[in-house]
């Protein structure tokens, strides 16, 4: 694979095509440690050097970032109202990256940012019934009977039922509080929220804990975010179906 060298860099976040033509000019760039003809010569990645400012710029053509989204903030790129998931990530950031899916403004938990939309495609896919699963703390009592009912599939208003969903009871420490994990394999407009007002609850708060195989990091804080190992990689890459290398 060829591929431009402006692009290349501006890729890896050293700054945009123009500001690349005047680090070439300034001498500030070297290709194999010569020179580069122009912007536009071509690179393999795979065998030439590209350096900028004495400093080796490998190319990677995709990038994987587990992120732990805090409240407060929208799962988009732009916004001209609140704070997007992105804006927690340098601004010379890779260009091209979005956040797999959304979670709701006020919920927490586990967010996938990519730029490959081959991957993202694949986890979002309705045929693909990706699990996810969710702690939550809902006001009331969850019964055992709230348990069989998610378990059935619920009307949530749509043309039909939730798919089945796994409800568990986790143990209360508030006698008004029910503290619960639930996995589903959907992903519909507030569906968690949906699904708890169809049995006469509401959620209080909502934090994904889980996607695929890919499980938060507790070692990270509302706003941090990490590259995926290889394993995770790899794994919900087979979970899911093949997706681009690189």
């Amino acid at each position: 694979m060829e591929i431009r060298l402006d692009k290349y860099l501006a890729d890896m976040g050293i700054g945009s095509r123009n500001q690349v033509k005047q680090y070439i000019r300034k001498k500030q760039i070297l290709v194999n440690g010569n020179r580069p003809t122009g912007p536009e010569q071509k690179i393999t990645p795979d065998t030439d050097t590209v350096s900028f400012q004495g400093q080796d710029i490998g190319y990677t053509r995709y990038e994987y970032y587990l992120f732990y989204k805090p409240g407060g903030c929208v799962s988009a790129v732009t916004d001209r109202i609140h704070k997007t998931v992105l804006d927690y990530f340098p601004k010379n950031r890779r260009k091209g990256l979005f956040p797999v899916g959304r979670l709701d403004l006020d919920t927490e938990g586990l967010l996938l940012i990519t730029n490959d939309g081959t991957l993202a495609h694949n986890l979002l896919a309705p045929g693909k019934h990706v699990p996810k699963t969710y702690y939550a703390e809902v006001s009331g009592h969850v019964t055992e009977d709230d348990v069989e009912q998610f378990s059935q599939g619920l009307d949530i208003g749509e043309a039909r039922l939730t798919r089945p969903a796994e409800l568990n009871l986790l143990p209360e420490n508030h006698p008004e509080i029910s503290r619960i994990t639930l996995t589903i394999t959907e992903g519909k407009f507030h569906q968690v929220k949906r699904m708890f007002e169809a049995v006469g609850k509401k959620v209080l708060y909502l934090k994904r804990i889980s996607m695929g195989s890919l499980e938060l990091d507790d070692s990270l804080l509302p706003g941090e975010y990490r590259l995926l190992t290889p394993e995770e990689l790899q794994t919900i890459t087979e979970h899911t179906g093949p997706s681009r290398k690189g």
